[in-house]
């Protein structure tokens, strides 16, 4: 193999992981933003549970209101 060719493969060799690596550091970051997205949706999901279980809760409290007419 010429010299030159072995020289281009290299270089094309070098190239391809350099994109490669980039790659993967973008990857990488998308990975660890949906991480943080993720836990954020977490916490809202756990926050509105609780939410939900305090209203629930005062609908069991007896009510100054009368009742509707219906019943």
């Amino acid at each position: 193999m010429p010299e030159n060719d072995q020289e281009q493969r290299i270089s094309d060799l070098e190239m391809r992981v350099a994109f490669q690596e980039d790659t993967l550091d973008k990857l990488s970051d998308v990975i660890a933003e949906q991480d943080r997205i993720i836990t954020d949706l977490r916490r809202a999901i756990t926050l509105l549970n609780d939410q939900l279980k305090k209203v629930d809760t005062r609908q069991d409290l007896p009510s100054d209101e009368p009742p509707p007419p219906h019943y």
